[in-house]
């Protein structure tokens, strides 16, 4: 038999049940930041969150309506828009990391933790700028 034509992971789901579950890890990494899950669930979620982000970047009406049906709920695309989107500004891509963490103790298959790249925690802190008074005294002197 050729594989010529099959792409991505079945994840043995059905096509509504797969796309289901990738909207779901998609959306909760978007809200909490990482999540764990199994590798191949991560290497499968990775370049469809990929792919949102980048649309988030981009701004416009059109790009919020496709990640919205690209998420779950409303509450997590306007975040992806309004809170990470202007933190990843510095990344043309690989916004994600897939890091390889212990096997599941039932089944023994490997799991994964997916996270954003960059600290995004850390880069809520809006540098302060120079005031206007200071610029004011600096042309005064």
């Amino acid at each position: 038999m050729h594989r010529h034509g099959y792409k991505g992971r079945k994840l043995h789901r059905e096509t509504d049940q797969r796309l289901a579950l990738i909207k779901g890890l998609a959306e909760a990494i978007v809200i909490n930041g990482q999540i764990t899950t199994t590798h191949a669930k991560a290497k499968e979620v990775l370049p469809y969150l990929e792919k949102l982000i980048t649309k988030a970047k981009a701004g416009g009406l059109h790009n919020r309506r496709q990640v919205i049906s690209g998420l779950q709920t409303i509450q997590a695309a306007n975040k992806l828009f309004d809170e990470l989107a202007p933190l990843l500004n510095t990344r043309n891509s690989g916004y994600l990391s897939i890091k390889k963490s212990a096997m599941r103790k039932g089944d023994n298959s490997q799991m994964a933790i997916i996270q954003f790249v960059d600290d995004l925690k850390a880069n809520d802190k809006v540098p302060v700028t120079e005031t206007n008074e200071t610029i004011k005294a600096e042309v005064k002197a």
